[in-house]
């Protein structure tokens, strides 16, 4: 059973999160506030975090930032509606996804389970070397001059659905269904929020990317030789 750590200071949120994921099939593991659910990430190694950005004391965004310094685990954010600077630092920060509350936990746990199927399908595909880059699409690692570049597994995706279809335009509602699963308009910014951050880790400029290249009224497209055709 993969487990999922739940972390809300709200302790009906917790548990009823916990009920559908247990009969989804997945160990739930609950943590109220920050410092409780770092001790439980060391302790448990979960396949994924459920975070409130919300929480007391030690905030969601430092409870992410400690887990991105050892660990590139999925991350879903649980946001209030008025937290959207709280979302876009999640995102920064390597969060794959975000619900909002209120939120239908049957929902969510639809989204984990997208999620972990993404980080753990067993493709082969042979590496694509993009100048300094290598990108190993079955190991799911991405290196430059050797050295592992950290992603997310959405960046993963999103730079890995890219790589296949080079050269084509995608809108950002196709490439939110295509790596996220989602075809709600209110979230297509998303995908603004993590191109940001794999520009930021893989362009040798990314105030001027020659790898991913913003259409402008489009979308984004993947260019193998830097250059727009």
């Amino acid at each position: 059973m993969k487990k999922i750590l739940v972390v809300d200071d709200e302790q009906e949120i917790v548990s009823s999160v916990s009920d559908y994921l247990r009969e989804a099939g997945y160990r739930p593991i609950a943590a109220f506030d920050g410092e409780s659910a770092l001790s439980a990430f060391e302790a448990e190694g979960p396949e994924l975090v459920i975070l409130d950005l919300g929480l007391p004391n030690m905030s969601g965004i430092d409870v992410a930032r400690e887990i991105r310094r050892h660990s590139q685990v999925p991350i879903v954010m649980l946001t209030a509606r008025s937290q959207e600077i709280d979302r876009i630092l999640g995102f920064e920060l390597g969060a794959d996804d975000y619900v909002t509350k209120p939120f239908s936990p049957r929902e969510l746990v639809l989204r984990v389970q997208a999620l972990l199927r993404r980080v753990s399908g067993p493709i082969v595909e042979a590496p694509v070397r993009i100048g300094d880059l290598l990108i190993d699409l079955s190991g799911r690692e991405v290196k430059r001059d050797g050295e592992l570049v950290d992603l997310t597994p959405t960046e993963f995706d999103l730079l890995a659905f890219l790589v296949r279809q080079p050269n084509r335009v995608f809108t950002r509602l196709q490439l939110l269904k295509e790596v996220q699963g989602y075809t709600t308009p209110a979230l297509v910014r998303n995908i603004d929020n993590h191109i940001m951050n794999l520009r930021r880790k893989i362009e040798p400029d990314p105030s001027a990317p020659r790898i991913i290249k913003t259409v402008y009224g489009v979308g984004y497209k993947l260019v193998l030789d830097g250059e727009v055709r």
